[in-house]
């Protein structure tokens, strides 16, 4: 539709606004106000200010490291911004997050990001939930020619196409990847021919020309709405300052080439378009003016607001656990670990029509291990979706759409493939709502099979627990029976942050009693598997059961075992470790993971600290040899953590 005076004149005032804004934060990085660094985005107003005047307030944008732009043609408060950018408690993120990470979630403007590319998959996630919810609501990614390497944009682009998902793609082709011409970097002809041959309809623009940004991103924005899935408009523009504020890199473009892009200014161009539609100078100094009186009161916001405590900070890695309490009696029908989690995905997914299952062979087969067998047939395939073989991209469209609003349950196949994943999991999933002011929850549960013992060798038989656990945001779960395995997920789906569900592949088949109702165990809470009074077994997932059989063996003996199960590690209970210790006064922990830097390390360094007057022996900590998972049987036997081996470890703190 075309634009009228008026519309123009608002346009251009974004315009304006984005401009003035980065040159404005220039000087205040000059000054030391503005701190760490930020990236301008002044040369490219017309592509932030063209996509964003075609959608609503419902409609949602994420963004990259370059991401002002985005923010305030979206309509974010300069005054919030600005005391963001000063790192102020008054900003968006509560100056948690700073110049990369800003964000409006009023404004459905989901953040931008400093990791090239990743807001890519993160904005399809909540292109799905707009989709689950059959909503006409839509998403827009912005970004950059340098991230349209990343193969997580290829990945996303394949999904959103299979999905049909809501979706735009924004390439802002500023030909430089920080500092490498795009074509020393890209083969072909740019993302939009690769968009192309996802079947994704592409246009590939001058960037520079708010109209034709306005007119391509509008026919996308529409073909969204209409439910015909994604497109993707490539921008050609040109960023006219470098890399960043604060990179302070030799020249790395021409004089000449700089002079020739900064003639192509795309807000003198809409200056000469209001010209030849009547507008006169005096109206344009009025609406220039309007906006340096905005940013006065910025800045002045900004600088007197107040710095943010570290209470706030603190505060804002995890969302609350909810307060429950386990069922008076774990008696019920006999079940396997695999039956149990299985019971607790109909439960949940029965209870919240938010909850939906996502991965490869969960739909139709029900998982390699028939853990979401049925779910398909129950729910739909909407709510229970096969994948392709792209952990990165559908691991990050859970992030996004559970920050949208859903509680995304994603299945790795096999565990060992999350290193796939990492940034997604560590970078976005842990870090969102910290770097978002405490705001956002983060409902996600990535969960899969760990661990040896089934002879499938060196990359799919890995205990890579302590990784997460390192990480601030996570909550790491890790059950050992069929009755924690149903619980302790239900607690997972229902919990409001990023949960790290961990099961054990031998565990699938093993039995036991599980309660029939709804039940929820405490997130944190460790269970007492077996009381005793002469030595303390910590021990997670496989390693419970074997500790539980050397403590029935010992007991012919006289020694008394107490066995703990921590079942959350994140976070770790704690009380129930130290408060078993003081009683006995020794300790054995035993996990399958490496010994080295592996999480017994934590529960040791926690009674060392807090206990250490408590033992009357050094602690003993067991875990698989320090080499990868062999394939041969015996050597695999070899490698974890026997009953043998626990035995010895109780007789030499005895």
């Amino acid at each position: 539709m075309p634009l009228n005076v008026e519309s123009l004149e608002s346009l251009y005032q974004v315009m304006v606004r984005i401009r003035r804004f980065d040159e404005k934060t220039v000087e205040l990085f000059n000054a030391g106000l503005v701190k760490g660094t930020a990236h301008s985005y002044v040369g490219q107003e017309a592509v932030a200010a063209g996509a964003c005047a075609n959608l609503t307030d419902a409609d949602s944008v994420i963004s990259n490291h370059r991401g002002h732009g985005h923010c305030i043609a979206k309509g974010a408060k300069l005054d919030l911004m600005m005391a963001e950018l000063m790192g102020r408690e008054a900003g968006y993120c509560r100056g948690l997050g700073g110049s990369m990470h800003i964000a409006a979630l009023d404004l459905n403007i989901l953040g931008a990001n400093g990791i090239v590319a990743a807001g890519v998959p993160i904005g399809a996630g909540a292109a799905l939930a707009n989709k689950l919810r059959k909503s006409d609501r839509v998403v827009i990614s912005f970004f950059g020619d340098g991230g349209a390497n990343q193969g997580v944009v290829h990945e996303t682009m394949n999904l959103a196409a299979v999905w049909k998902l809501p979706f735009v793609f924004v390439c802002e082709n500023n030909k430089y990847a920080l500092s490498t011409d795009q074509s020393r970097t890209t083969a072909g002809e740019g993302v939009s021919a690769r968009a192309r041959a996802y079947g994704i309809l592409a246009a590939r623009v001058d960037g520079n020309d708010l109209l034709a940004v306005y007119e391509a991103v509008g026919e996308a924005v529409a073909r969204a709405r209409r439910g015909e899935g994604p497109s993707c408009v490539e921008a050609v523009t040109y960023r006219w300052g470098g890399h960043s504020m604060r990179a302070n890199l030799p020249d790395y473009r021409t004089k000449q080439e700089e002079l020739e892009w900064m003639e192509k200014d795309p807000v003198a161009r809409v200056e000469r378009r209001l010209t030849d539609m009547g507008v006169g100078e005096l109206r344009l100094k009025e609406l220039r003016q309007r906006v340096e009186g905005e940013l006065d009161a910025a800045v002045a916001y900004g600088i007197e607001s107040p710095e943010p405590t570290v209470e706030i900070m603190e505060a804002a890695v995890y969302a609350p656990h909810a307060r429950v309490t386990e069922p008076a009696s774990r008696a019920g029908r006999e079940m396997t670990f695999a039956e149990a989690l299985n019971t607790a995905l109909h439960q949940e997914m029965g209870r919240d029509e938010r909850v939906f299952l996502m991965g490869e062979d969960v739909g139709l087969i029900g998982g390699i291990f028939q853990v979401s067998k049925g779910l398909r047939d129950k729910f739909g395939e909407d709510r229970v979706r096969d994948t392709p073989i792209s952990e990165p991209s559908f691991v990050g469209m859970g992030v996004g759409s559970a920050v949208a609003g859903m509680r995304p349950i994603v299945e790795l196949q096999i565990w060992d493939f999350v290193a796939m994943t990492m940034d997604q999991i560590v970078n976005q999933a842990a870090k969102i709502r910290y770097m978002l002011g405490g705001r956002p929850t983060v409902p996600l549960v990535i969960r899969g099979p760990q661990g040896g013992g089934i002879r499938l060798a060196a990359q799919h038989s890995q205990s890579l627990e302590a990784w997460f656990a390192h990480v601030p945001g996570l909550v790491v779960m890790a059950p050992s029976t069929p009755y924690d395995a149903k619980g302790l997920l239900a607690a997972a789906i229902r919990d409001d942050n990023p949960v790290i569900f961990l099961e054990h592949k031998m565990l699938y088949p093993t039995k036991g009693e599980v309660p029939e109702g709804d039940y929820v165990i405490p997130i944190g809470k460790a269970d007492i598997k077996r009381v005793g009074t002469d030595v303390t077994v910590v021990a997670t997932q496989m390693m419970v059961q074997r500790a539980l059989q050397v403590a029935g063996d010992l007991e012919q003996e006289g020694i008394s075992v107490e066995v703990v199960d921590p079942r959350t590690l994140v976070p770790l209970d704690e009380e129930a470790i130290l408060n078993s210790v003081a009683k006995t006064s020794r300790l054995v922990i035993v996990h399958e993971a490496v010994k080295r830097g592996g999480f017994g390390a934590e529960i040791a360094a926690l009674v060392s600290e807090k206990g250490l007057d408590l033992l009357d022996a050094p602690i003993a900590r067991l875990g698989a040899r320090n080499v990868p998972m062999p394939y041969n049987d015996k050597l695999e036997l070899a490698t974890i953590p026997s009953r043998d081996d626990i035995t010895a470890a109780i007789r030499s703190v005895l």
